[in-house]
């Protein structure tokens, strides 16, 4: 008897210790819990505001990519890759010249203003166009560049083929394109002349037949 009730003593003594082992681990179990469900918290708010981030940033693209399509820049995919719209660049031409004539201005300009600023080489490039809106000359650039007086060339580096042996510098594209688009500072040029190089009868007939209007680096302009 005695044995059966030390027997039940040991029973009772072990079911206790599980019962206690058991609530033991449900409070480790409850604290681990706990800052794993916070993490997790802070997980998702940091997902939020990384998901409000990208919001906002496309909505500032979007709003700048419609100031660049008004240059003449297209949006082509939502990676923000663009492409430039010729039919746009090209409206603000005032000039549209033909490959062949733009090569003929950039040239014409290189030779006569090679050593002259960017006004100097917009000023050549204006006396051209001046022409060719003339009526006292020919309807093209090609055809006043190339045009001959009792067979001598308007322009000298056609006539002493510079024209032709010069490379275009990038001031020069820069100052034709100025050109192109409408700026004139020649004050309605249509002549220039380099006074220091020109023989003194071409010159009498400069200072006696034309309209002086001003100096420009080696150039005199009249009209």
């Amino acid at each position: 008897m005695y044995k059966k009730a030390a027997g039940l003593l040991v029973l009772g003594g072990g079911v206790f210790m599980a019962c206690f082992l058991c609530a033991r681990s449900v409070d480790m179990a409850r604290l681990c819990a706990g800052p794993a469900f916070e993490l997790r918290l802070e997980l998702e708010e940091v997902e939020q505001r990384d998901a409000a981030m990208r919001e906002s940033v496309m909505r500032a693209a979007s709003s700048s990519m419609v100031g660049i399509k008004e240059m003449g820049i297209a949006d082509v995919a939502v990676s923000g890759q663009r492409t430039v719209d010729f039919s746009v660049v090209d409206s603000k031409y005032i000039y549209h010249l033909t490959d062949e004539e733009l090569e003929v201005l950039q040239r014409i300009v290189e030779a006569e203003a090679g050593n002259e600023d960017e006004d100097g080489k917009l000023l050549v490039a204006n006396v051209v166009l001046n022409r060719m809106n003339s009526d006292k000359f020919p309807d093209t650039v090609t055809e006043v560049v190339f045009q001959r007086e009792k067979g001598v060339s308007q322009f000298s580096p056609v006539y002493n083929g510079s024209y032709y042996r010069v490379t275009v510098s990038d001031e020069t594209v820069e100052a034709v394109e100025r050109a192109l688009m409408g700026e004139d500072i020649s004050q309605g040029a249509l002549y220039f002349a380099a006074r220091k190089y020109a023989d003194s009868g071409k010159m009498r007939w400069f200072d006696t037949k034309l309209t002086y209007l001003f100096l420009y680096g080696g150039h005199e302009f009249f009209k």
